[in-house]
Order: structure tokens, then C-alpha cells, then sequence
């Protein structure tokens, strides 16, 4: 099996740029299901350089099938549950009863899910430097 722990991550760290600017630019709800996309990837890499085969999007759940060896905080799994409620509803718009997307997504919001992903990919990257996950 080829390892692509390195890719997922990698990808991770992109993305995280994409929430930022997005951020920045005022695309807040673009940046905040970026942020989760951060999450995921980096939790997923982690899964992979661990030789583990997993599926699903829900980040926290995600982060407590890790082995005991390489569990997160509490924090982070509950910083992980917020970003698991951008998922869809910051993609479609028959998620609220009326309005655009961006009219539901501010600053504010944007902000807390960098913060957020930013904190789970730096949970992530000193497990995979560890040599024998390569």
C-alpha cells in the first residue's frame, strides 16, 4: 500500500491558507468549510501514517479513532465538533430558511474555525515527524 500520509497533510496546509485568505478577503463561509477541510485532511494523514483505514467526515469523531498513543485533548475534540456544524450548512443554501449563505457567515465565525483547524493540524504534525511514521 503507498504511504500518502505526506500528500494529506501537505494538502492540509493548504487549505489552511485557502481559509485564511478566504477569510481575509470576506468569504467567510467558504473560509469556514475550508477550515474543516483543514481538519479533516490533517486528522486523515495522521490515520494513514498510522496504517489505519478510515472513512467519514466528522472530524471529532475522526480524532477518538485514533490509538490510545496518539488521543487529543478534550479541547480539541470539541474544537473539532464545532467545525464538524460547517460542513454542509456552509454549502448549500436551503441549509437556513432564508438568505444566502454569506449572510449567515461573518468574521467572527470565520476566525474561531481557523483558530480552530489551525490548532488540530498542529496536533497532527509532531505525530507524523515521528521517524517510523515517515
Amino acid at each position: 500500500m503507498v504511504q500518502r500520509a505526506a500528500d494529506w497533510f501537505r494538502q492540509a496546509e493548504r487549505d489552511l491558507a485557502l481559509a485564511e485568505q478566504s477569510r481575509l478577503e470576506g468569504w467567510h463561509e467558504w473560509a469556514c468549510f475550508a477550515a474543516h477541510q483543514v481538519a479533516e485532511k490533517a486528522v486523515e494523514a495522521l490515520h494513514h501514517a498510522l496504517g489505519q483505514d478510515i472513512w467519514g467526515h466528522a472530524v471529532a469523531r475522526l480524532l477518538t479513532q485514533l490509538p490510545e498513543t496518539a488521543l487529543p485533548p478534550a479541547e480539541l475534540i470539541e474544537r473539532a465538533r464545532y467545525l464538524d456544524t460547517l460542513y454542509i450548512p456552509t454549502r448549500y443554501p436551503d441549509s437556513y430558511p432564508e438568505g444566502a449563505l454569506f449572510e449567515h457567515y461573518g468574521p467572527l465565525q470565520s476566525a474561531q474555525a481557523v483558530e480552530y483547524a489551525r490548532a488540530i493540524l498542529d496536533f497532527v504534525r509532531p505525530h507524523l515527524a515521528r521517524p517510523r511514521l515517515g
